[in-house]
């Protein structure tokens, strides 16, 4: 920044320091300083409100999309509240440029094994290096959001919260780790943040018909919060004879709904817990079920509060510390003591195994309540394109159900679609936008890798380059146990293999030879015309499970670099951290 000093009433001793306090400083910054300056020139005390507009940078790392659909919500209620706000996905964002903030949300899910998302990925690791710089003149406050029954719980969120404070950075609001029933507590975080930038800084005038906050006007009424009846049109047994796997096939009526979509975004779907198990579980508690219990402010029956408001199959710390510190139990407390062990205990059981294990003495139905998280919302990716379908949204189910600790377990969601749901019911449903896995140009080539019901979104994605007749190629890995019996989609696949839309198919099916065979293997097999879509711009795009096909995908793309490209392993590695920055390496795992 340069400045005019030459005729200016100020001592070279002044000036110098003057200079000194400019140098460097961010637009931000210096908006405030004008406005502090402004206020002295006029009479007010060094304690009144700045008239400067106060700036807040708002920073989301997502995989999903919940953190960025926060983080734009909080953007556009800072503009109401006068405060120049804008929203950033991290990937975008210099952090270098954290030197010059006046105030900072951060908004970070935790992805895998305690990992930051891939677009936080830059932000992390900057702060955890040497050249992160000193923060002391920096206002922040971090919103995380995790699952409790994973082991690492919004370890992401609290890696930003310490190392900003660690760097000198101080909080305006303290942290809020959120679980998987994120809104009220979110809700609350935002107006704290709000309120206290309004206290410290004077801001008040809403930012008249701002474009940010108009576009985040909901098209429709209907969102997590308020869900959309939407019925049943046709739920289809997708996998054929002889598979080991239910895989179906769900068609829902959106009509007169307005809710929008585009490939690779997500629906949420309310489910209900198994009757079944709820009966087990009330005749466990010695409760009859009709009991009245408070639930969101409604007074409902306890059988209906546990088959379609509390999480039931799943057992999550915070609940099992609850639970130790109402039972009379050496051995609970000892096993609360110890997360690893605890965890180990909590795999594969539910309610019901506490509940038999360790009963409360004299628990009432509203305490148990109290102490049950939300049953949230489970997601599926679209597997259509609205732009051919229309008013509908297709969603593809596996159905789960497995063996453990001496009982048969299932899947809440899944298996209630599959053997619940049938054609002209009514799901409670929303869309969950995911920008973080959306089609690139027309024009540039595509490689998606998706095994199992991974392939969903990639359905969607051919659907819709066909019916806006783009020019890219477009070349699909898929991968299942038999080519026979798990071929998902296998007739619209090779319908357009035909037609040209798609220009390669390559599959994988794991039990059909003596050797497993996987999407991974696939890729190596083809390193040389993979390495040659990349040089030619291709997008990169993984669906599927996280445990395992994500990272050995992973690899087998390190390894193609290598082999390839000629790069050392950290050459690699910087390479796909390059396509993801550019928004050419994206994925949905879970």
């Amino acid at each position: 920044m340069t400045t005019d000093l030459k005729s200016s009433p100020l001592s070279a001793n002044q000036q110098a320091r003057l200079a000194e306090l400019l140098d460097g400083i961010g637009e931000g910054q210096l908006f405030w300083l004008a406005g502090f300056l402004a206020g002295k020139c006029s009479g007010d005390s060094a304690n009144a409100p700045v008239s400067a507009t106060p700036e807040l940078t708002v920073l989301f790392g997502s995989q999903t999309g919940n953190a960025e659909e926060l983080a734009q919500r909080l953007a556009a209620r800072a503009l109401e509240r006068g405060v120049s706000a804008k929203a950033i996905d991290m990937a975008d964002y210099k952090p270098r440029q954290l030197k010059n903030e006046q105030y900072l949300a951060v908004l970070a899910s935790t992805h895998g094994e305690g990992d930051p998302p891939d677009n936080a990925l830059d932000l992390h690791e900057f702060l955890h290096g040497k050249k992160a710089p000193k923060l002391g003149g920096l206002r922040y406050s971090v919103l995380s959001l995790g699952d409790s029954s994973y082991e690492h719980f919004c370890k992401t969120g609290q890696d930003f919260d310490s190392k900003l404070a660690a760097l000198g950075a101080t909080a305006l609001a303290e942290r809020v780790d959120c679980d998987v029933d994120y809104e009220d507590q979110a809700e609350d975080w935002i107006n704290r943040v709000l309120e206290t930038i309004a206290s410290e800084a004077g801001a008040s005038q809403p930012a008249a018909n701002s474009p940010i906050a108009a576009a985040q006007r909901p098209i429709s009424t209907f969102s997590r919060k308020n869900p959309y009846p939407a019925t049943i049109l046709t739920n289809q047994l997708l996998s054929g004879r002889g598979s080991d796997k239910e895989v179906r096939h769900i068609e829902l009526s959106l009509e007169d709904s307005g809710l929008v979509y585009k490939p690779g975004d997500a629906v949420g779907v309310y489910p209900e817990n198994n009757p079944a198990l709820v009966n087990n579980l009330l005749s466990a508690l010695g409760f009859d079920g009709e009991q009245r219990v408070l639930v969101e402010e409604s007074d409902i029956p306890l059988r209906e509060a546990l088959a379609f408001y509390r999480e039931i199959t799943l057992l999550t710390p915070p609940l099992m510390k609850h639970w130790a510190d109402r039972v009379e139990s050496d051995a609970l407390k000892a096993l609360v003591a110890d997360r690893a062990e605890m965890m180990a205990w909590t795999e594969g059981r539910d309610l019901l195994d506490l509940v038999q294990a360790w009963p409360i003495a004299g628990l009432e139905p509203q305490t148990l309540v109290d102490l049950l998280r939300k049953l949230p919302p489970r997601l599926y990716s679209i597997s259509s394109s609205q732009t051919a379908v229309e008013d509908e949204v297709h969603i593809t189910v596996a159905a789960v159900r497995y063996a453990s600790h001496g009982r048969n377990r299932e899947g809440v969601a899944s298996v209630w679609l599959s053997e619940r749901m049938s054609e002209g019911a009514k799901l409670r449903v929303y869309i969950d936008p995911n920008t973080k896995f959306a089609l690139p140009d027309d024009s540039k080539p595509v490689i998606m890798i998706g095994p199992g019901t991974g392939v969903a979104p990639f359905r969607a994605f051919l659907q819709e380059r066909e019916e806006r007749e783009a020019e890219g190629e477009n070349w699909l890995f898929f991968g299942d146990r038999r080519f026979r019996s798990d071929f998902l989609y296998q007739s619209e696949w090779l319908k357009w293999r035909r037609d040209g839309l798609l220009t390669r198919l390559d599959v994988a099916f794991s039990r059909d030879q003596a050797e497993k065979r996987y999407v991974q293997h696939c890729l190596k097999e083809n390193s040389a015309e993979v390495w040659a879509w990349l040089q030619r711009g291709a997008s990169l795009y993984v669906c599927g499970d996280a445990d395992k096909m994500a990272p050995d995908v992973h690899q087998a793309l390190l390894d193609i670099a290598s082999e390839q490209g000629g790069l050392n392993p950290e050459q690699a590695e910087d390479y796909l951290r390059q396509l993801n920055r550019d928004k050419r390496y994206q994925r949905d795992v879970y």
